[in-house]
This record gives C-alpha cells, sequence and structure tokens, in this order.
C-alpha cells in the first residue's frame, strides 16, 4: 500500500450542468505523488501486479501523474483532469469507491473505467439491495472487463 494525497475542491461533487460534457470545467485540485509512492506503483506495475486506488481521487491524481502507460513519475501541482467514457487508463486497474450520484463527474469517471452498461446493471442492483449512496455509502469494488485475469 501506498499514500498519495490530493485535496478535494467542492467542484469534484458538482453536478455536471452543460449538455456536452467536453464543454465541462474540472475546478483544479492540488495534489502530489511521491518519489516513494513513485517507486512502489512503478514496481507493482513491472511485477505484473495491479493498482487498485482507493477513491476516485486517488485514481484522478495517479492518471494525472501519468507519464507513460504503466508508469507515474514524481507529481506535485494542480489538476482538473476531468476522466469521461473513452478516457484511456494509464495506472489504475480497478477502483474502490462508494456509490455516486448521477450526472457528477464521479460517476463518468466510474462509466470510462467500467462502461456505462455494466455500470447502469451495478447501480440497478444497488438501488434494488437498498444500498447507501454518496460518500458515507456502501463502497464497491470495481474490477473492469479482464481484471480478475491480471496477476
Amino acid at each position: 500500500m501506498t499514500r498519495v494525497t490530493l485535496h478535494v475542491g467542492a467542484g469534484t461533487f458538482l453536478p455536471v450542468k452543460v449538455d456536452d460534457v467536453s464543454q465541462h470545467k474540472m475546478h483544479a485540485e492540488w495534489g502530489q505523488v511521491s518519489d516513494a509512492a513513485v517507486a512502489e506503483i512503478n514496481a507493482t506495475k513491472e511485477a505484473g501486479g495491479r493498482i487498485i486506488p482507493v477513491g476516485t481521487t486517488a485514481l484522478r491524481l495517479i492518471e494525472s501523474a501519468a507519464i507513460a502507460p504503466g508508469q507515474i513519475g514524481a507529481w506535485v501541482g494542480e489538476t482538473d483532469i476531468f476522466i469521461t467514457p473513452g478516457f484511456e487508463f494509464n495506472i489504475a486497474d480497478a477502483l474502490m469507491t462508494n456509490f455516486h450520484l448521477p450526472k457528477s463527474t464521479l460517476m463518468m469517471l466510474v462509466s470510462a473505467l467500467m462502461g456505462t452498461d455494466r455500470v447502469r446493471q451495478i447501480y440497478d442492483h444497488a438501488i434494488a439491495q437498498d444500498y447507501r449512496f454518496f460518500s458515507y455509502g456502501d463502497s464497491s469494488l470495481l474490477l473492469p472487463q479482464g481484471a480478475l485475469a491480471a496477476t
């Protein structure tokens, strides 16, 4: 386990209010990926291991610090990365997160990782089973198609 830091702002939780999501502007948030975190993440990737961020904020930060597919670099600064379906993940292989609001940037990030149809299935199940949503609700481990085959 390694740690990265992203100071989350309110903009992360604001709903997207534009019809064309490419026109949505994320608020910048400050983050840091230390040399120690870089060494651990890169060593894990090189050994064939999986990187599973705990939280969308950690995922956004490590993808901001990606320097190539499967490789991360030390990073300090602001990120306004907006991850939507079609995004090519360089570092994250899966995600542990809670259940997010519709029309949120966080729901779009989860859809980018899992696919929109799969997210609908997951959320239909969560609603039918009365899972708790939002920041203090139930959580899930999201493994994209093929992730179980990884070592």
